[in-house]
């Protein structure tokens, strides 16, 4: 797919993400794409439009900056920042660093999010949050809690038992 294509793929991400559009964003993706952050950590397919639907559904006071992106035929990446107020009520800023992979239709295949999980608690979880940085336990039990979020989300979202 030529460059442009595929950095307009990453511009109707970002602008969608801004609108809180987390159906647009999902069109974004190729099926069986692959997403990771440090907070999620590694998901597929169907599992990257959930989260993106479910994280845009809750944003109350969302902003989305995308400061600066490039794209070639193959791969892109983005430098992004995201202000929202977190679940516990206090205020995150997260600049956070994306590299893409695209197909040949121009969908993303592969999307990986960079950006410093320790501030990111710190800001996101107060004081407790040095800890869920530090040590591994609290950071594997922080990850357990986002699928679980996300498991719950994709339930109530398809009206499954499962």
């Amino acid at each position: 797919m030529p460059a442009d294509a595929n950095r307009a793929t990453i511009e109707r991400l970002y602008a969608a993400f801004g609108e809180c559009n987390g159906a647009a964003m999902t069109a974004c993706y190729a099926p069986g794409a692959h997403f990771r952050d440090p907070a999620f950590g590694d998901l597929e397919g169907d599992d990257i439009g959930a989260m993106w639907r479910m994280l845009t559904g809750r944003a109350k006071d969302l902003k989305i900056e995308l400061h600066e992106h490039e794209a070639g035929e193959e791969t892109g990446s983005a430098h992004w920042i995201a202000r929202y107020t977190f679940s516990t009520g206090r205020p995150v800023v997260n600049d956070i660093q994306a590299s893409f992979r695209f197909d040949e239709s121009g969908l993303i295949v592969d999307h990986i999010d960079d950006f410093d999980f320790h501030n990111w608690a710190k800001q996101a979880l107060g004081p407790s949050g040095h800890l869920v940085a530090l040590l591994p336990p609290l950071r594997k039990k922080a990850r357990a809690k986002a699928l679980e979020q996300l498991s719950a989300y994709k339930r109530d979202e398809t009206g499954s038992s499962l």
